[in-house]
């Protein structure tokens, strides 16, 4: 009696098992349970943080400066060369008019600074950009995107919506280590907007922005005074 009907049997049933295996993975990675996650940033998180003005001679001071007087909408860059930062740099700087008239600036920070990648973002990004050395704009807990951003549907429809509108990129520096974008308050206000990046590409949302430097209270900067 011959074994070979029982071991193509058996085969076939590894064989299912795992392609059912990998189907769940796949959906599974689909959901936002493995994703990385942080607690919301604080004020009293954020003031301290030290930046790096970006030239010849960099200045050094506490990041409270760029909201104390008069708010600011603040993005913290994935990187510099990725075609999807430069993506939503440029809807940023689409509304930059909008934010000048509510007299809200527009602020960037790199955790990076490799060779001309800050001067070639720049035509993207019409704010001011600041050196994070230490990265803590993409705090409290650092979140990083792995190899599970490859089988993202969403990580592949943002690549497609980039690619569609003609955004180009490289792959120098760090890339790993998601971005987010904030909104915060004039003084002691706090932190009206918080968009943390959950995959590659995850866009903040213009119009949340735009609500958020709206309730801007700069009176708050004079009482704090």
């Amino acid at each position: 009696m011959s074994l070979l009907p029982d071991f193509e049997f058996i085969t076939m049933g590894f064989w299912s098992f795992g392609i059912g295996a990998a189907v769940v993975g796949i959906l599974i990675a689909n959901t936002d349970y493995f994703l990385s996650k942080t607690d919301k940033a604080t004020l009293e998180y954020l003031e301290q943080i030290e930046l790096k003005t970006i030239g010849d001679e960099p200045r050094t001071f506490k990041a409270k400066e760029l909201w104390e007087k008069n708010g600011a909408v603040i993005m913290a860059v994935r990187r510099p060369g990725c075609f999807l930062c430069r993506e939503e740099a440029s809807g940023l700087s689409a509304i930059k008019p909008q934010l000048d008239q509510l007299g809200v600036p527009l602020y960037g920070v790199v955790k990076e600074k490799i060779g001309t990648e800050i001067d070639d973002f720049q035509p993207f990004f019409k704010g001011e950009l600041f050196h994070d050395e230490k990265k803590l704009f993409y705090g409290p807990q650092t979140r990083k995107m792995m190899l599970i951003a490859l089988i993202r549907l969403g990580v592949w429809q943002n690549f497609r919506r980039a690619w569609k509108d003609g955004f180009q990129g490289n792959l120098e520096g760090e890339g790993l280590i998601l971005g987010g974008m904030f909104v915060v308050g004039a003084g002691n206000q706090g932190v009206l907007y918080e968009h943390r990046e959950k995959e590659f590409g995850d866009k903040a949302n213009l119009t949340a922005i735009l609500e958020a430097a709206r309730k801007i209270n700069k009176h708050n900067a004079d009482e704090d005074k």
